[in-house]
């Protein structure tokens, strides 16, 4: 759940409402080069009322929500697309590949960009700041520009009917389109407007603004939201994301004073996608304590004191992990973290840790 769809929920009080670069700086260059040198392989409630800290922890789950906003830099500034193929304008892709690195990874991120909506703002001044659900059937990328946002939430085309529903109790709907893609706009109030686009190959995307707007502000950047390949919306992705080849240095950095359980698999990590610090420090920390967990849970049940105490201990030391100390500053994830090592710890597992930590 994004900041956004927290926000709307407050805000709204309605039980139905659920730049591509021009010139890529040298960080973002070097990503783009590097995604080049692989081959291409129930509606939820709406969002609002912002909180004074970034709220970045899936308190409903990890793993049946994704992680929770990534902030990105990338900004905006014009457009690096040709227009040959406007359903689907490509970036140029490079015809060798690095075997050294982990293609069945990248075949897995690559992938899940084909499978989402891929829209940006091919206008100046808008840069990507959140990203939620990258791998998954839902997802949300939002655009800031000084005090306007434009929020991009992808779902399933099965829930298109009763969001549209939904949005039909706002207002009467005006036809519109975006990059040749027919859809619908509605408006909530004088500044908040809300786009609805037709389902397409198993999704349909809503585009909902925050912050001050116009009728006159809101269409002019609608006509400049285009669709592109999946290569160029990821090249749009700041170098700080963690790609599957940075997951193993990044997942050192992360795990650096974190005891591991038995058995624990580094390398795994690799497959977590696309993700930024806080998301990947988010995953990788959910996997450890659910196997911690389920250690502790193993250990009581076997009678094994000596295991008991460790899995115990680890828990209690989360408190201390420079990973949690420095995302609290940022999110609820390592309060939530907490919150279940400690009742674990105290011999008191939750009936649902699974749902609050995201285990598989």
């Amino acid at each position: 759940m994004t900041d956004a769809h927290l926000d709307r929920m407050v805000r709204d009080a309605d039980p139905y409402r659920p730049e591509v670069v021009q010139h890529l700086d040298g960080a973002a260059q070097n990503l783009l080069e590097e995604i080049m040198s692989t081959p291409t392989l129930e509606p939820v409630a709406e969002p609002s009322a912002r909180r004074q800290r970034r709220r970045r922890a899936l308190l409903s789950g990890l793993a049946s929500a994704g992680v929770a906003a990534v902030v990105l830099g990338v900004v905006v500034t014009g457009s690096i697309m040709n227009a040959d193929r406007p359903e689907d304008r490509p970036s140029t892709p490079a015809d060798t590949s690095d075997d050294t690195k982990p293609i069945t990874d990248w075949a897995m991120v690559l992938k899940a960009a084909e499978e989402n909506p891929r829209l940006l703002i091919d206008q100046p001044g808008w840069k990507a700041t959140s990203v939620y659900g990258f791998t998954e059937k839902d997802g949300s990328i939002t655009f800031s520009n000084n005090d306007r946002e434009l929020e991009m939430n992808w779902y399933p085309a099965d829930v298109y009917d009763s969001f549209h529903e939904d949005r039909l109790r706002v207002s009467e709907p005006a036809q519109v389109t975006v990059d040749g893609w027919p859809a619908e706009r509605f408006q909530y109030n004088e500044g908040d407007f809300a786009v609805m686009l037709k389902p397409r190959e198993g999704s349909f995307v809503e585009l909902r603004t925050s912050g001050t707007w116009t009728r006159a502000a809101f269409d002019e950047v609608l006509a400049t939201v285009v669709r592109v390949d999946a290569k160029t919306w990821l090249a749009a992705l700041p170098a700080e994301i963690v790609t599957p080849q940075r997951a193993t240095e990044q997942a050192a950095k992360v795990l650096a004073d974190v005891p591991l359980p038995p058995g624990f698999d580094v390398t795994a990590l690799g497959g977590l996608g696309a993700n930024d610090a806080y998301q990947f420090g988010a995953k990788v920390t959910s996997r450890v304590g659910c196997a911690w967990i389920a250690e502790w849970l193993r250990a009581k049940k076997a009678g094994d004191d000596d295991a008991l105490r460790r899995a115990g201990d680890a828990l209690r030391s989360s408190h201390r992990w420079t990973v949690l100390r420095q995302m609290n500053d940022e999110g609820d994830w390592p309060e939530v973290f907490w919150e279940t090592a400690d009742e674990v710890a105290a011999g008191k597992p939750p009936a649902k840790y699974r749902d609050s930590l995201g285990c598989e």
